[in-house]
Formats: C-alpha cells, sequence, structure tokens
C-alpha cells in the first residue's frame, strides 16, 4: 500500500486507481467522516474504465491510516489525531501538491463526500487555482442551520432501527457499515470535538479569481443538509465566489450516500456524464 508522511509524522496510506484508458483527468477521492476510501469501490471501477485516473486516501484518523495512527485501537477510528481538523486539511493539501507534481499535464478534479466535501470546500477556498473541478456529494451549506451532524437518523428511528437507516434506502448499506471493522459511527462531534466542529463553518470564499466548473449532488432526503441547503451552497458559488458553471442534482428517495443508494448506477452515469463534458479524451 503506498503511503505519505504528514507534517506530524502520521503515515497516510492511499490508493491509486490508474485509468484503463488514455487518461482525462486525475480525481482526489475524500470520504467522509468514520469511513474510509474502500467503499467506493463501485465508483472508482467506473471512473477508472472512463479514463479517469483516481487516488483515494484514508484520512488521518480512519480506515487504515486510522489502525496504524492509533496502533490498532479500534476504539480510536475517526479521532484525527495532533493537529485535528486543520492538520487533516493540510494532509489532504499535502495529496494534492503531490498529485499535482506527478500529473502536472492532467486536470485535477476534487471529489468530496459528506465530512470530504467539507474538506473540499476549504481546500478550494485555500487553493482555488490547484483544482480544475468540483464534485460535492452528500455536502450542504457550511453554516449553522444548513448543515446537521446529530439526529442524522430521526426519520428513521424506531424499535427496529439500526441507526444507520440515514445512509441509504437500502438497508444492506448501514448494515454492511456497522459490520465492517474500518468504519465507525461515533457522534461526528465526539470524534472531532467541539472547537474544530466550529472550524468546520465557513462560507465559499468571495472572488476566488477562477471558474471551476462545480457539481453537488443530493438525495431528497439526506438529513446532512439536503436540497435546500445544496441549494444555498450553489448559490454562494456563483454568487460569492463567480463560479459561472455550477449544476446541482437532486435524487428523490435517495438519502445520504447517494454512491451507495438503489439507483446508484444513474448517479455514477450522471457524474460521467458530467465529466465528459468538461474533460474530454486528448487527441
Amino acid at each position: 500500500m503506498p503511503e505519505f508522511i504528514d507534517a506530524h509524522g502520521i503515515a497516510i496510506v492511499y490508493d491509486v486507481h490508474p485509468a484503463k484508458t488514455e487518461p482525462r483527468a486525475v480525481v482526489q477521492l475524500l470520504h467522509g467522516v468514520g469511513e474510509h476510501a474502500g467503499r467506493y469501490s463501485a465508483l472508482i471501477a467506473a471512473l477508472t474504465a472512463d479514463g479517469y485516473t483516481v487516488y483515494a486516501a484514508d484520512h488521518r484518523g480512519h480506515g487504515r491510516t486510522g489502525m496504524g495512527q492509533h496502533r490498532g485501537d479500534v476504539s480510536r477510528l475517526g479521532h484525527l489525531g495532533p493537529g485535528g481538523l486543520r492538520a487533516a486539511l493540510a494532509t489532504m493539501w499535502q495529496f494534492s501538491e503531490q498529485l499535482r507534481a506527478e500529473h502536472s499535464t492532467l486536470p485535477l478534479v476534487l471529489l468530496g463526500h459528506s465530512g470530504g466535501s467539507v474538506l473540499a470546500q476549504m481546500l478550494v477556498n485555500l487553493h482555488p487555482d490547484a483544482y480544475d473541478g468540483l464534485v460535492l456529494t452528500g455536502s450542504a451549506l457550511r453554516m449553522p442551520g444548513s448543515i446537521r451532524t446529530s439526529g442524522l437518523n430521526r426519520p428513521w428511528d424506531g424499535p427496529d432501527a439500526t441507526g444507520t437507516e440515514w445512509l441509504s434506502s437500502d438497508l444492506t448499506v448501514g448494515r454492511a457499515f456497522l459490520d465492517d471493522p474500518l468504519t465507525t459511527s461515533e457522534d461526528p462531534i465526539k470524534l472531532i470535538g467541539v472547537v474544530d466542529s466550529l472550524r468546520m463553518y465557513g462560507r465559499p470564499r468571495r472572488n476566488l479569481g477562477r471558474d471551476i466548473p462545480t457539481l453537488l449532488m443530493v438525495g431528497r432526503d439526506d438529513t446532512v443538509g439536503g436540497p435546500r441547503s445544496v441549494h444555498r451552497l450553489a448559490d454562494a458559488y456563483r454568487t460569492r465566489s463567480g463560479f459561472t458553471d455550477v449544476t446541482t442534482l437532486v435524487y428523490p428517495g435517495a438519502r445520504h450516500e447517494i454512491f451507495n443508494e438503489v439507483m446508484q448506477a444513474d448517479v455514477r452515469g450522471d457524474l460521467l456524464a458530467w465529466l465528459d463534458q468538461r474533460f474530454p479524451v486528448r487527441v
């Protein structure tokens, strides 16, 4: 497994999935809180088959990185470690710099889901010149009242609820999440801490000076942000950041993890169609 060492000496484990054809672009995939990159195999297979090279790291404290960082203590999974959120953000920027250096002739697309979409928003605010495309799923406007981190399963709570129904209407997804030794369903605020949770708040930066094509994809029944919050985010990218190519896709009947939903093939097809239009095969 390839890895790189961050500024705090933590080994960040990642996977490289080369494009099966002439590469169109590089996709840097950022997973969500409490999970890991291994949960995106179907999405990655679709991207590589269509000419995208995908790099997916297990974030600080998460997955294989977290198991090494926390010396195999499963109860510590999801805890970011020294430096907290700011260090996790710096680590993903370090990864972006590595990908830019290794693939200097290819566009770099940032694809973030849920907590990874929060990191992606922050990265674009800090380093807009580094990215040629932005895809956010299960995302939200990062402001109080527009993003939720607790009570996410409330619409499906009941005597037989597992607590993971909010992830997908395909209930096998939630059960697999609970059975996965590299995931944790601990409350995100407990994992990240109150101070770092507050640091996650923010809006798209004004006048970024770069027009980044942006795709926002959300399930209509997503309790993290949902369509209303995502439409606010899209509006902020247009009016604050000056983006002119912002697309929002809402999936009826879908919950938080649209890449693990019953209509996941349609979701992947929509993503590829959007990417292909903006990153055509080079001749």
